[in-house]
């Protein structure tokens, strides 16, 4: 079976946009999840649901163990490292940028990485709506930083008017065409935005979709009213699930992602493939621009079907569905192996 990896997410941002706050509101509200969080500049922590604040400069102890301050990005590897090994049973790694770092050279580490039990998560680039722009007045490198995330997180949306929140979609539109832009209050994003909760209860890993009705019940415990913009998570982006019995036609499926719609995030799930020799269950995992499929073997009592969840600000849910269920392949005896290889490139070894 194919070695689940754990997905590395870079949280970046300048200095005040609330980076911190949404790290320690991912950490609250992570669902049984386990998070390691990698503070960069200050220190790594190895947590469950324990807010960083105030504890990013100095040595952390906990019940199982401690890790010291002070990781620059030289010491990043080793840090992931120790995070991602199998004892430590995390399920997220959380890397927080700090203010003035270049958010592509923490990407490009990660890429790099020779580490078989992590894989990319995702940029995620908080703003600062009310300072937007006076900060990207003193950090015109901001521009590029929206440019290259993989999802914008609108923060403090309530502190600014209805206009000028329209005023600056439409700038972060022009500077991250096709980019989810999430708007959010006191860094209140849902964490299934970037990764798969647990239930309280123990379960084994599963694709869940995303329903509104979770983001509903995630507001009220979070004591949101409903006024001010951004009190409505479910008002920021939508769930779209997707299911087929059929096995899907591998070239098909592969322009479908190749052209992934403007504002659709993640994708995330299993893909049954009928070509003789590659009947094997393969996992995707998708964020933005990345891709991978890992091949594992189906067990006898699961279902062999495509399941997929798409997450994402702003799509066409009538448009992604039918845009996959053309991708069914109704004749696979017919389907030429080859075809497969499309697939395959982006598949685990």
């Amino acid at each position: 079976m194919a070695k689940r990896q754990i997905p590395v997410i870079v949280l970046a941002g300048f200095l005040g946009s609330g980076k911190t706050t949404l790290l320690n509101h991912l950490l609250s509200r992570s669902g049984g999840s386990r998070i390691g969080a990698v503070v960069n500049d200050f220190g790594s922590i190895e947590i469950d649901a324990m807010s960083v604040a105030g504890q990013v400069d100095s040595m952390v102890s906990l019940g199982n163990g401690c890790l010291c301050c002070a990781v620059d990005t030289s010491e990043l590897d080793g840090f992931l490292d120790r995070l991602a090994r199998p004892a430590a049973r995390i399920d997220v790694i959380v890397i927080e940028a700090s203010g003035l770092a270049e958010p592509q050279e923490l990407i490009r580490m990660i890429l790099a990485s020779d580490n078989k039990n992590i894989v990319y998560g995702g940029l995620v680039e908080v703003i600062d709506a009310a300072e937007f722009s006076g900060t990207r007045a003193r950090h015109p490198e901001l521009d590029r930083h929206v440019g290259i995330a993989d999802l914008v997180v609108l923060n403090k949306a309530d502190r600014i008017g209805d206009a000028a929140r329209e005023g600056l979609l439409a700038t972060l539109a022009e500077l991250a065409p096709g980019t989810p832009v999430v708007p959010a209050s006191y860094g209140r994003i849902d964490p299934e935005l970037l990764f798969d909760r647990k239930p309280r209860e123990e379960r084994n890993e599963a694709i869940l979709q995303l329903s509104f009705e979770d983001l509903c019940a995630a507001d009220e415990e979070d004591g949101h009213d409903g006024h001010g913009h951004g009190g409505h998570l479910h008002a920021a982006y939508e769930s779209v699930e997707f299911i087929s019995d059929e096995p899907m036609h591998p070239r098909r499926l592969m322009d479908f992602l190749d052209r992934r719609p403007e504002g659709l995030y993640r994708i995330k799930g299993f893909v049954h493939f009928g070509v003789a020799g590659h009947r094997n269950k393969f996992t995707v995992h998708a964020v933005g621009d990345f891709l991978r499929f890992y091949r594992s073997a189906w067990t006898r009592s699961e279902r062999r079907a495509t399941q997929l969840v798409m997450i994402g600000s702003g799509i066409d849910a009538a448009a992604l569905r039918a845009g996959l269920e053309a991708c069914r392949d109704t004749a696979p005896q017919d389907t030429d192996e080859h075809s497969m290889w499309g697939v395959l490139r982006y598949a685990q070894s």
